[in-house]
C-alpha cells in the first residue's frame, strides 16, 4: 500500500476538523441549514490554512446523499469520490496553469451540462488571481447568472489581484493564519496517532517555522519523522530546517543586557557555523524583542504573544531587566540592520555591527542600577551626608535669545551626536525659569522626550547650550499642547533656502 503524507492523511474531511477558522465554518453551516447558499464564494488567506479543504467539504455537504447537510456522511459514492478527488461533479482547476481565455471559454461550455450524479456542479478554482484580465471578463456573465445547479468557489492568497467586478459577485471569507498554539495542538494529535515521540520544544519549533500554515507544519513533521524515525529531538529540527532554538534567543538577549559584546559575537558565529539561516536568526531575534515589548506592556498576555505559557513567563522575566525604551531601541536597531543588509547584499556584517551597537549602550537598566546602588550602600555606607552642590549663578539670558540660537544649538549638536540632534529638533524652547530651560514637545513625541532624558544625552545637550549661550542652564523636557512659534520656523535655514530659491514668501494666518 502506498504511503500517504501527513498533509493529505490528516486533511480535514468535515467542518468540525477545520482548525482555527471558526468564523468561516459557522457562516457556511448556517447557510447550509437555512438553504441560503450563494452561487459564488471567494476564500482568501495565506497558504496552508484550509481554503481548498473547506471548499471540498462544502462540495461534499452539497452533494452528499443526505444533503445539503452540515455533516456529510463520508460513506456515499459522492462523498468518497470528492474525498479522493475523482468526482465528475466537483471540478478543481489550477488558476496558475489554466489562466487564459480559452480555458475559461471551455469552462463556460461545460457549465451548461447538468451534474452527473450529484445535485450541484462545483467549480473550485485555486489561485484565481492568476487568471488574465481577458479570462476574468469572459467569466463575468456566467459568474453573475450561472445555472441553478452550479456553484463557484475561488481560492486565492492574493485577493487584491482579483478584479473588483469579480469580487462584487462573490461572498468573501477571509481565512486567518493559524495561531502557533493551535498548530501545536494539531501536531500533538498527529504524533499520538502515529506513535511518534518528540521533545517538548520540537513541536514549538515546527509551528514557528510554518509561519501560521498548518499544511507546512504537517509537511515538516512528516519530513522529520522520515529523518529521525520514531524519536525526534530539537537537534533534528535544527539539522533539517536550520531553525534557531528559543533558548539561543534568550541567551543572546541576556548577553546584550549585560553589554557582553564578545559573547554576542561568539554566539552569532556559532549560529553561522551550525548552518542556521542567518536571515531567519535575524527575523527571530527581532520577533523576540517584539515579544519582550508586549510582555513589558501587557505582563506577557498569551493572547498577544501566541507562545506556550512557560515561554511567556520567561519573556516577562527577561523584560523586567530592560526598560521599554531599551527594548524599542533594540527593535529599531535590528530592523535597520535588515535594511542595511539589502544595500550591502550581506547580512552578517550589518548584524554584527547592530549587535555590538546594542552592547555599547552605556545606560544601565533600572533594575541593574538599583541592584548596584543597594550593593554599594551595603558595603560602603555613607559616613556623612553629601554636600549640596553650589548654586548656579543667575542666568543673564532671556527666552527670545534662546529661541534665536535654537537652530545653532541643533546644528552644533548634530556634529556631536546626530540622533540626539534629530530628537531635539522636534522640540522648542518654552520658558526659562530659575536656571532651567524648559523644552516642549508635542504630545505624540513621548519617545523623543524619554530618549533625551537619559543622563548621557542630557549632559551633551547642556554642554552645547552652555557653549552657545554662555550660560549654565539645566534642561527640563515636557509634553505640551503649545506649538513652536511660526517665526522660528520661518528663520530655519532650510525654509529660508526654499523661499530664496523660489522667490517666495510666507503668508501668515489672520
Amino acid at each position: 500500500m502506498s504511503y500517504t503524507v501527513f498533509a493529505l492523511k490528516w486533511r480535514p474531511k468535515v467542518f468540525d476538523e477545520i482548525v482555527a477558522q471558526g468564523h468561516v465554518v459557522t457562516n457556511l453551516k448556517n447557510a447550509l441549514e437555512k438553504n441560503r447558499l450563494a452561487h459564488a464564494y471567494l476564500f482568501a488567506g495565506p497558504r496552508g490554512v484550509g481554503k481548498t479543504s473547506t471548499a471540498r467539504i462544502l462540495a461534499k455537504s452539497l452533494n452528499c446523499k443526505n444533503g445539503p447537510t452540515v455533516n456529510p456522511c463520508q460513506e456515499c459514492a459522492s462523498c468518497i469520490e470528492i474525498t479522493e478527488g475523482r468526482s465528475f461533479d466537483v471540478i478543481e482547476i489550477d488558476g496558475a496553469s489554466n489562466r487564459g481565455i480559452d480555458e475559461i471559454r471551455a469552462l463556460r461550455e461545460s457549465i451548461k451540462f447538468a451534474p452527473t450524479s450529484g445535485r450541484f456542479k462545483v467549480y473550485i478554482i485555486d489561485e484565481v488571481h492568476m487568471l488574465t484580465q481577458e479570462a476574468f471578463n469572459a467569466l463575468l456573465k456566467t459568474l453573475e447568472e450561472p445555472p441553478p445547479f452550479v456553484k463557484f468557489i475561488f481560492a486565492t492568497t492574493q485577493p487584491q489581484k482579483v478584479i473588483p467586478t469579480v469580487l462584487s459577485r462573490c461572498q468573501r471569507f477571509d481565512f486567518r493564519r493559524i495561531p502557533t498554539l493551535e498548530i501545536i495542538a494539531q501536531l500533538e494529535k498527529i504524533i499520538r496517532a502515529e506513535n511518534v515521540h518528540v521533545e517538548n520544544e520540537v513541536l514549538f519549533s515546527i509551528a514557528r517555522a510554518s509561519d501560521g500554515a498548518l499544511r507546512d507544519a504537517e509537511s515538516i513533521l512528516d519530513q522529520l519523522v522520515s529523518f529521525s524515525r520514531d524519536k525526534i529531538s530539537v537537534k533534528d529540527v535544527i539539522s533539517v530546517l536550520g531553525v534557531v532554538e528559543q533558548e539561543l534567543l534568550f541567551e543572546i538577549t541576556e548577553k546584550i543586557i549585560h553589554k557582553d559584546a564578545k559573547s554576542v559575537l561568539l554566539l552569532l558565529n556559532r549560529v553561522i557555523d551550525e548552518g542556521k539561516d542567518i536571515s531567519v536568526f535575524s527575523s527571530n531575534l527581532t520577533e523576540h524583542f517584539r515579544n519582550l515589548m508586549v510582555a513589558k506592556v501587557t505582563e506577557a498576555d498569551p493572547k498577544l504573544i501566541d507562545l506556550p505559557q512557560d515561554i511567556c513567563e520567561r519573556l516577562f522575566k527577561q523584560s523586567k531587566e530592560l526598560s521599554l525604551e531599551e527594548i524599542l531601541i533594540a527593535f529599531n536597531v535590528l530592523v535597520n540592520t535588515q535594511e542595511m543588509s539589502k544595500r550591502l547584499d550581506s547580512l552578517k556584517i550589518p548584524l554584527e555591527i547592530g549587535l555590538v551597537k546594542l552592547c555599547q549602550n552605556k545606560t544601565p537598566c533600572p533594575q541593574q542600577e538599583h541592584k548596584k546602588a543597594d550593593k554599594e550602600l551595603k558595603h560602603h555606607p555613607p559616613v556623612n551626608p553629601p554636600e549640596p552642590e553650589p548654586p548656579h549663578p543667575p542666568v543673564s539670558i532671556g527666552l527670545e535669545e534662546a529661541k534665536s540660537s535654537w537652530h545653532k544649538i541643533i546644528e552644533t549638536l548634530s556634529k556631536v551626536k546626530i540622533s540626539v540632534a534629530t530628537y531635539l529638533n522636534e522640540g522648542f524652547p518654552l520658558k526659562i525659569d530659575k536656571n532651567t530651560l524648559t523644552i516642549g514637545f508635542p504630545k505624540n513625541h513621548s519617545l523623543h522626550k524619554e530618549a533625551l532624558e537619559r543622563r548621557e544625552n542630557r549632559e551633551i545637550i547642556e554642554k552645547i547650550i552652555f557653549e552657545t549661550l554662555k550660560n549654565k542652564l539645566r534642561i527640563n523636557f515636557i509634553l505640551t499642547e503649545v506649538k513652536a512659534d511660526s517665526e522660528d520656523a520661518i528663520d530655519h535655514p532650510a525654509v529660508k533656502s526654499v523661499l530664496e530659491t523660489f522667490n517666495g514668501r510666507v503668508i501668515k494666518e489672520s
